[in-house]
């Protein structure tokens, strides 16, 4: 019976322990299987997270192509610079450390937690940017704390260097830190945030030859994120180099010549569209945004009243005043009017139950007179002649209402009214008292600097137009040739023909424009020996009736226009000039020769042409004596040790005399002592001789 017993347990321990076989099998063959997924299957997922852990990309940052103006003097230069990234290691708690973080390097922790959640969606292995221009201390406190602080990195990266003074800023533009909504266009799919991205002028419009290829450098870290070796390093590409179309010297011309009056200068060759000279003021100063610009700097300029980041030159649309008066001759004498066209100024006349003024009474006026003296009353009379329909006909064909389709982003079309723009845009018949306003460019016309320059330069070119540009295209690849256009649509390149007799007519009135004589509008822009042609424009802002009731001072006068061109036909250079809230129109002639005089003379100095120096008919007044001052060193001997003392001095020297080379100083210009010389050490110089360099 015990046998029996002892038997049964034996056979159930031999159970017992199949199942425990089994069961290590099991677990054994599960193991395997898991190790198979781990080491075959998934070698090589465990590959890449070994080398992330191992190997850290740290980012080499592409400088930008630099700017030279057309003789390849340098515009925009780079300068080095340190940043300050944070990389996300893989177990380290980086929010903790943001407090020591935004005390060392002097930034505010709310803007910096704020800066991380931006980038919360971004790869783990991307760097995020936290300061820009750290400083040699904030180095030193990156250094000291690269034990606790191991996801701090910082970058060599080069930043723009721009002009002083705001020069040329509009059309140069700026560069700032990529937008989340500029990231969700897809003409920055290849961009990530931090990145460096054009935001205005050439900046934005050629930022895709100008930013260059970024590089990277593969650093080996060890388990703490330290950094301890280097595996391979991938060089970055430089941004191309571009060799803008404006000249420094007129550019710097026009820039003084405007000075700080609100308005715009636009200089260019209207042979080939080549922008020589562009100038908008206000303007701001681009090195602000080299940086980072700080929010409170960034509202002050996008809501001041002045709007200083508006570029004028391309984007302020205002009535063009008399300077409309060219294409109105284009379309009277080419429409067989103007020709035979004779009116009476009487200081205005009336049309359909209106008096409209003309600022002067001109007397009997023609087509040859019209240009030279503005005279209002007669383009009334041509614009009632010809009709709502053909001014805009012709209008639209020399380009207004449309963008030029200058390289330059931002670019606005003006407007040309119309019947037809009248009835969609305001459901009503277009009305004939409008086309006389129209006439003389008031009304609903409005037109851009740059438009100006390009129809008034193409007609007198002989219907020539041209497409503005800022840079030269034989630098440029083929397939970004052909993107810019469709980027910057506009009227571009057009030949339209003139009569010739109608040509000479207009080109010779806006000669005359310019000449001293009764009622001519520039007279006083007259430049001697210069071929000066152009044509002056006011433009309201108010009518009559308001200005009468108002008291508001300087923001109610006119905006005043001149556009010139030299040579009168087929010319080299046109110069259109605006100033904003400016009164009389004499005063933009006079801004705008001093650019055509600055051109001129440069062109003639290069061709060694400059106009012979009339002699003196009378001898020169000797000249006064000069006025110096004087401090230097004369060695001594004193107890018998060399000493250096300071000597002080105020005398009169006589410049020397025509051939002479040296003067002495009068003696009836005895030298004054410091005692009558305040803050002069009180010294006497006895009459010396002075040899002139």
């Amino acid at each position: 019976m015990a046998f029996d017993r002892f038997t049964r347990g034996e056979k159930l321990s031999s159970l017992k322990l199949t199942v425990v076989q089994y069961g290590i099998l099991v677990m054994m063959l599960a193991l395997g299987a898991g190790l198979w997924r781990l080491q075959v299957l998934g070698a090589d997922n465990f590959r890449v997270l070994a080398e992330q852990n191992r190997i850290r990309k740290v980012p080499i940052l592409a400088p930008r192509g630099k700017l030279f103006d057309r003789e390849n003097r340098l515009i925009v230069d780079n300068y080095p610079s340190v940043s300050c990234f944070l990389v996300r290691e893989q177990g380290h708690n980086v929010d903790a450390d943001l407090p020591l973080i935004a005390r060392g390097l002097g930034l505010d922790l709310d803007q910096l937690r704020a800066t991380l959640r931006r980038y919360r969606s971004a790869p783990g292995y991307q760097p995020i940017p936290i300061k820009q221009e750290v400083t040699p201390d904030e180095q030193a406190f990156i250094a000291a704390h690269a034990s606790e602080l191991p996801e701090l990195e910082t970058i060599d990266q080069e930043r723009r260097l721009y002009p002083r003074d705001g020069y040329a800023a509009h059309l140069i533009g700026y560069v700032g830190e990529v937008s989340e909504e500029m990231l969700n266009d897809p003409r920055y799919a290849a961009y990530e945030p931090g990145d460096v991205v054009g935001k205005a002028g050439v900046e934005e419009s050629y930022d895709q030859l100008l930013r260059g290829q970024d590089g990277s450098r593969d650093v080996i870290v060890d388990s703490r994120g330290r950094e301890v070796g280097y595996l391979r390093t991938q060089h970055a590409i430089p941004g191309q180099d571009l060799r803008l179309t404006i000249d420094n010297d007129l550019q710097r011309a026009a820039e003084l010549a405007l000075g700080d009056r609100q308005g715009a200068i636009v200089a260019m060759d209207p042979r080939n569209g080549e922008i020589l000279a562009m100038v908008s003021r206000p303007s701001f100063d681009p090195n602000d945004f080299a940086v980072r610009i700080d929010r409170t700097a960034w509202n002050k300029l996008i809501t001041d009243p002045e709007h200083p980041l508006l570029n004028k030159a391309i984007q302020a649309q205002l009535a063009p005043g008399s300077t409309f008066k060219v294409l109105m001759s284009v379309a009277g004498l080419e429409e067989g009017i103007a020709q035979n066209l004779r009116v009476e100024c009487n200081g205005g006349a009336n049309f359909y139950g209106h008096y409209y003024h003309c600022d002067e009474k001109h007397g009997l006026v023609d087509i040859h007179n019209a240009i030279p003296m503005s005279c209002d009353t007669f383009y009334y009379t041509l614009a009632d002649k010809l009709g709502i329909d053909r001014i805009s006909r012709y209008a639209t064909e020399f380009g207004y209402g449309q963008k030029t389709g200058i390289d330059l982003p931002g670019e606005q079309a003006g407007l040309m009214p119309s019947a037809q723009w009248v009835m969609k845009n305001y459901h009503r018949k277009w009305y004939a008292g409008e086309t006389i306003s129209v006439g003389i460019g008031q009304g609903a016309i409005e037109a851009t600097p740059l438009q100006l320059a390009r129809i008034i330069g193409g007609i007198a070119s002989d219907g020539h137009l041209v497409r503005p540009h800022t840079v030269f295209p034989d630098q440029l690849p083929a397939d970004f040739r052909h993107a810019l256009l469709d980027t910057y649509p506009g009227s571009g390149k057009v030949d339209i023909p003139l009569d010739p007799d109608a040509w000479m007519t207009i080109t010779d009135g806006m000669a005359e424009v310019t000449q001293p004589g009764l009622y001519h509008t520039a007279g006083s822009a007259h430049l001697e020996g210069i071929d000066l042609a152009g044509k002056t424009g006011t433009a309201q802002v108010m009518s009559h009736e308001a200005l009468d009731r108002t008291s508001k001072g300087r923001i109610t006068y006119p905006n005043v226009w001149f556009v010139g061109v030299t040579p009168r036909r087929n010319p080299e250079l046109v110069v259109t000039v605006l100033w904003q809230n400016g009164e009389f129109s004499y005063y933009p002639a006079r801004i705008g020769a001093q650019v055509v005089a600055a051109y001129v003379e440069k062109q003639r100095r290069l061709a060694h042409n400059l106009p012979a120096v009339k002699a003196a008919t009378a001898p020169a007044a000797p000249p006064k004596p000069a006025e110096v001052g004087a401090i230097w060193s004369q060695p001594e001997t004193g107890n018998g040790q060399p000493v250096a003392r300071i000597r002080a001095g105020h005398f009169f020297v006589n410049p020397p005399a025509p051939g002479g080379v040296h003067a002495t100083a009068a003696s009836a210009h005895a030298p004054r002592t410091a005692s009558a010389l305040p803050g002069r050490l009180a010294l006497a110089l006895p009459p010396r001789q002075i040899r002139t360099p």
